[in-house]
């Protein structure tokens, strides 16, 4: 029986984009990296837990926050690249700045407007840490 990570395609460097998206309204919250460890151990523990290229470790989603993402599914796309994790994420924030979505900023006219308001203040988020 073959493993289900096998019939990934992974990046050069072991990495998959993968689509946090609200599993109740299906609005796109956050897009980040995961590997493979990263996506066994959130079937596993049964919520998000992407690889931070940046800080080049697990980056397990609300460790600092507290804003977890609870998974509800997981799907592959046609061409093995990409995932879309369906979670409720909890606290209703998804970014670092504290908005319920990174897709926070619209084109128009030529120029990035930003259209959701700060839900906390990310400094209230994370006191004594650095952002996710």
């Amino acid at each position: 029986m073959s493993n289900w990570l096998d019939e990934i395609h992974w990046t050069a460097d072991g990495l998959l984009p993968a689509i946090a998206q609200d599993h109740r309204t299906g609005r796109v919250l956050m897009m980040a990296w995961m590997n493979r460890e990263s996506l066994q151990l959130s079937v596993a523990e049964g919520r998000a837990i992407y690889w931070s290229r940046s800080r080049g470790k697990l980056w397990r989603k609300g460790e600092e926050s507290g804003h977890v993402q609870k998974l509800h599914e997981i799907r592959l796309d046609c061409d093995a690249d990409v995932l879309i994790l369906q979670v409720e994420q909890l606290g209703g924030i998804a970014c670092h700045t504290g908005r319920a979505s990174c897709f926070y900023r619209v084109l128009k006219d030529g120029q990035w407007h930003t259209v959701d308001a700060v839900i906390k203040d990310p400094n209230a988020i994370y006191e004594g840490h650095s952002h996710e």
